[in-house]
């Protein structure tokens, strides 16, 4: 399904661990990059449209499209709500000659760069510590504090594994990892 050409970029990271604001700061600098819109059976948070922040599907046709082999990863991220990246997408994106950035977790990071090697650039954003990671989900306003405990909770294995990936960025300011990361990005494409 992979052309030797086709690049394919993946930024994860514990949540709150700011891989969401470095991938916008990527996609606003560089039009070339075009991010992946994940499919999620959650319902959208406010602010979020269909189509532009995920692809909202019901859970019946998230498990229709795993049987028919449509994603390239998917997980159940936390319990109930799938999360996956589906191929077309990637080749929404390839087709229009831009290169996917895709803003995935862990385990899901893991599986897109298994089939695609060398082709896949994969960087981990580590927040400074756990700690700094709870407040920085506290001061979303967006998670109760059982979501908060259970994503610090899944922070500390997600991070277990960030030796799995190309490049580990330390995301103790915002604008040096969104600089650090752009230099390992601008490296892996040869621009």
């Amino acid at each position: 399904m992979y052309k030797a050409a086709e690049k394919l970029i993946i930024v994860t990271a514990p949540s709150g661990a700011g891989k969401t604001s470095i991938t916008t700061y990527l996609l606003n600098k560089y039009p070339r990059l075009s991010f992946s819109i994940s499919a999620a059976t959650r319902a959208p948070r406010s602010g979020e449209t269909d189509g532009v922040h995920y692809h909202f599907i019901n859970l019946e046709s998230f498990r229709t499209k795993i049987e028919a082999n449509e994603f390239i990863e998917w997980e159940m991220v936390y319990e109930g709500n799938y999360y996956g990246t589906l191929k077309s997408e990637l080749k929404r994106i390839w087709d229009a000659g831009k290169i996917p950035v895709l803003d995935i977790d862990v385990k899901g990071a893991i599986h897109v760069q298994e089939q695609l090697g060398k082709n896949c650039l994969s960087i981990f954003i580590q927040p400074p510590s756990v700690d700094e990671l709870k407040k920085r989900l506290e001061s979303r306003g967006t998670e109760s504090p059982e979501n908060i405990a259970t994503r610090v909770n899944k922070a500390g294995y997600e991070m277990s594994f960030s030796h799995q990936f190309n490049k580990i960025i330390v995301n103790k300011d915002l604008i040096e990892a969104c600089t650090d990361t752009e230099k390992v990005i601008l490296e892996f494409l040869g621009w």
